[in-house]
């Protein structure tokens, strides 16, 4: 796939070879983050590269599916060509991706302590957080710094049992949570109401 995306585009002899216009060639290949070109004598090109790791997918606001590097730098590459599937979806901002990907991999582990696998991570244009998670949970994080952001997290994960743990009977599965709240959070548990009971009494 390299030499045949890559060699149209090479032409001259030892000396008169463009190394630049070279990695230039080699960088637009898909899944090429870095490409490093040099002159061996007495006729050799020694091209050296580096390859992109899929760390999550990016949701685009042109509608096109992306993926999001280690590094946190959108590439162009078939989404097919992914092994791993299920790698989170970021969506956010243009020029985001870096910020969104560091927040994504502190959340990961918190939500493992309570056995939830991160899905999509949402950043607004006005900073709010908004985390979809397995069992179709949704988690309105807020807005404020990523610290912040991150504690509001960590006191959820480490609360959560115990407030669940006040309705005795089959497990609730968790709906929605809310921790834009300044001293809690509010939660939605499947099955539990707390509105009135407003049928007409027999």
């Amino acid at each position: 796939t390299i030499r045949a995306n890559t060699t149209p585009q090479l032409a001259g002899n030892f000396f008169s070879f463009k190394l630049g216009k070279a990695r230039e060639a080699f960088e637009a290949v898909p899944w090429v983050r870095h490409a490093v070109v040099r002159r061996v004598w007495p006729d050799r090109i020694a091209v050296r590269l580096e390859e992109h790791h899929a760390a999550a997918l990016w949701d685009a606001e042109d509608g096109n599916e992306r993926l999001v590097n280690s590094y946190g730098e959108v590439f162009e590459a078939n989404v097919g060509d992914v092994e791993d599937e299920g790698l989170p979806l970021l969506a956010g901002p243009e020029g985001t991706s870096a910020r969104m990907l560091a927040m994504m991999q502190r959340l990961v582990p918190l939500l493992q302590r309570i056995d939830r696998d991160l899905l999509e991570l949402h950043l607004s244009g006005r900073g709010s957080w908004r985390a979809e998670l397995d069992g179709e949970t949704t988690i309105e994080l807020g807005r404020g710094t990523d610290d912040e952001v991150l504690a509001r997290s960590e006191r959820f994960v480490r609360t959560l049992d115990r407030v669940t743990a006040r309705f005795p009977g089959a497990p609730r599965a968790l709906v929605t949570a809310d921790l834009r709240h300044p001293d809690g959070y509010a939660l939605r548990l499947a099955g539990i109401s707390t509105a009135p009971n407003t049928k007409p009494k027999q």
